[in-house]
């Protein structure tokens, strides 16, 4: 069965008391399955934006547990912050990462709105995919008045009522928006001025809803902190609208206002993708490293709990597979993913080292799925044995022959690569392992051939191998 892993990132109206941040993300991790990807928070926003993900009944059961510990530390009577906000916490967008539609997203954006309203009484609007009605699948629809006009108008004006719950507000925590949606960007573009009309003038410009780019919300705030304006923006699909784009209209638009580009920030998770559209120097970004990255966050945090060591450990086991094959495999793995390293850091194409990897990765269980044919054609009747055996020997010959022919097109990559000396040693381990698994595969291919009758696919195997030296 496929993996099912999804995406929660709520906000919370807090962004001043660390200590109750850290409450909040203790609670996050007490469930199991569950890992913290990145937390960032904001004095002058005075709020707070945890990015967790995991399985969906547990991303679920993670998120109440943060919104519980929200409600009981944060009085919206008391919060006064540049962002827009409607609860303590905020909004909580549920968003399909593997294995998972959007469409089962939106079922459990509403089983969790449910939990809330009944466990917490705290009121649910339901937003993005989510939306029960048009008008809210923008967020800033509902959040129009903050939390101080939905107080007073909360079953007073039927527009203002609930998608889940009674149309009355948690006096302290106000009410919280929930929903699906794709991979969202949160970025902000700070200017070298203080003249807040100038980010609101930028902001119109951008926004969709003011007649700018699809797929792009945006709106002027003060970073007092700083005494900056600063363009708050959201890019609801980044491949449509690219981060670049964005960054290079406001940067034109504020020299029109006669101001200039302070710097770019990303606020949370950033899709690997999204980068790879946008060189980091162009943005200028002033955070950016390497752990903002969803698909690399997600990676590290699960390779910390199972990945790495479930592999060794299998490998360790008294068991046939996995073995040699899917060994010499994972070590291709890892070289390829050096060579993406190394490609990447000198600003060059990482592409085809990135289709290795995702190759041999998939060639680690493809080797061991191969091998258990093999036994299972061994304990067929043995009046039946022969047929079973040839073709699920030719199938374990296969697939290290196929890793073999990649690592060589690899190593020949790796020697091709020109790149500064302080990149090196990287290199030279990636050349490394891809000799260690050249050698693995061959030996693994050799050894199912000694077994096989078809001549013709010997041959066939051996002019395959001879093209290798």
């Amino acid at each position: 069965m496929s993996r099912q892993l999804i995406e929660c990132v709520p906000n919370f109206s807090e962004g001043r008391d660390a200590a109750k941040v850290d409450t909040i993300a203790a609670a996050i991790l007490s469930e199991p399955g569950v890992v913290l990807l990145d937390r960032e928070s904001d004095a002058d926003h005075n709020r707070s934006v945890l990015t967790f993900a995991g399985p969906p009944q547990a991303v679920s059961a993670a998120a109440f547990r943060a919104v519980e510990k929200a409600a009981e530390l944060i009085d919206l009577t008391r919060h006064q912050g540049a962002h827009p906000r409607i609860g303590a916490a905020d909004v909580v967008p549920f968003v399909p990462v593997e294995g998972v539609t959007l469409e089962e997203c939106v079922r459990l954006a509403e089983e969790f709105g449910a939990a809330v309203w009944d466990k917490l009484k705290i009121p649910v609007y339901l937003y993005e995919a989510a939306a029960r009605r048009p008008e809210r699948a923008n967020l800033e629809n509902i959040r129009r008045g903050q939390f101080e006009a939905l107080l007073a108008e909360m079953g007073k004006a039927p527009a203002r009522d609930p998608d889940i719950g009674e149309a009355r507000c948690h006096p302290t925590a106000g009410a919280m928006v929930t929903g699906a949606r794709k991979l969202l960007i949160a970025y902000n573009v700070n200017l070298a001025t203080s003249d807040l009309s100038i980010a609101q003038k930028i902001a119109r410009t951008i926004r969709f809803s003011s007649g700018g780019f699809r797929y792009v919300k945006a709106m002027g705030v003060m970073l007092a902190s700083r005494n900056l304006a600063q363009v708050s923006i959201n890019l609801t699909d980044f491949e449509q609208t690219p981060l670049h784009l964005v960054f290079e209209t406001v940067r034109r638009e504020a020299e029109r206002y006669g101001a200039a580009v302070a710097g770019s920030e990303i606020v949370g998770l950033i899709p690997r993708k999204a980068i790879e559209l946008a060189a980091d120097y162009f943005l200028r970004f002033e955070n950016f490293r390497p752990g903002l990255v969803l698909e690399n966050r997600i990676a590290e945090a699960l390779a910390a709990r199972s990945g790495l060591p479930e592999f060794l450990d299998a490998l360790a086991a008294p068991a046939a597979t996995p073995g040699g094959g899917s060994a010499s495999a994972a070590a291709a793995a890892m070289s390829a993913a050096l060579g993406a390293m190394v490609t990447r850091l000198a600003k060059l194409d990482c592409a085809p080292f990135e289709d290795d990897r995702r190759f041999f990765t998939e060639a680690v269980d493809r080797d061991a799925e191969a091998f258990n044919k093999v036994m299972a054609a061994y304990k067929r009747p043995k009046d039946q044995r022969a047929p079973f055996v040839e073709e699920a020997l030719r199938g374990a010959a296969e697939v290290p022959l196929q890793v073999a022919e990649r690592v060589h097109a690899l190593q020949q990559r790796l020697d091709a690569l020109a790149i500064p000396a302080k990149f090196a040693s990287d290199l030279a381990v990636a050349k490394a392992l891809a000799a260690a698994a050249r050698a693995g595969a061959l030996e693994n291919v050799n050894i199912n051939l000694d077994s096989i009758q078809d001549k013709a696919f010997k041959a066939a195997v051996r002019a395959r191998l001879e093209a290798l030296t």
